[in-house]
């Protein structure tokens, strides 16, 4: 339920992994909850983000993906799952709960931004060598790898716009800049 998944996140200090699609999470998600979408490069991704791998985790799923979840998890070596949220975000706002969510820009809109001054920061979060091929100019290289070690680079009055090449990175990115 809303309320024992909450508990867990307080008591057991469990990080909410939400391993839906992109759009969903965009659309709607629960505050301070990491996106590592299941369709993705999960495995890797959850390797080099969640450094603990006895770290408490809570799941936001798919309905009916849950068991696949905890299965990918524990092929990586993540068997501290405590749970997941039945009924998901849905079950989480009919519970009154508070939702964040993403807006997307086109790189259209960002370019008439950036030069209208408009803009804020490009984060570049692909890999260095991705980033030297070719990248926006003016971007900053921040790879998604290591952004655990360089969060104090970052201005919290700055507003942020995350790029990479498909938008998985970036979403991952922007949910633990959130959190």
């Amino acid at each position: 339920t809303p309320e024992r998944f909450e508990e867990l996140v307080e008591n057991d200090e469990a990080l909410m992994l939400d391993t839906r699609s992109k759009e969903e999470f965009k659309e709607a998600h629960i505050p301070n909850s990491i996106f590592i979408g299941i369709d993705g490069d999960f495995a890797p991704w959850v390797g080099a983000l969640i450094t603990d791998i006895k770290q408490p985790i809570v799941l936001i799923t798919a309905e009916g993906m849950e068991e696949e979840v905890v299965t990918r998890l524990s092929r990586v070596g993540y068997d501290n799952t405590h749970g997941y949220l039945k009924g998901g975000v849905d079950a989480w706002k009919a519970a009154g709960k508070e939702v964040n969510s993403l807006n997307s820009i086109t790189a259209d809109a960002l370019a008439i931004k950036m030069k209208n001054n408009l803009a804020g920061t490009v984060l570049d979060v692909r890999r260095p060598t991705e980033y030297l091929s070719q990248h926006v100019i003016g971007a900053d290289n921040f790879p998604l790898d290591y952004i655990n070690k360089s969060m104090n680079k970052l201005d919290r009055n700055t507003t942020y716009f995350i790029h990479c090449l498909g938008g998985y990175r970036s979403l991952i990115a922007s949910s633990i800049l959130m959190s």
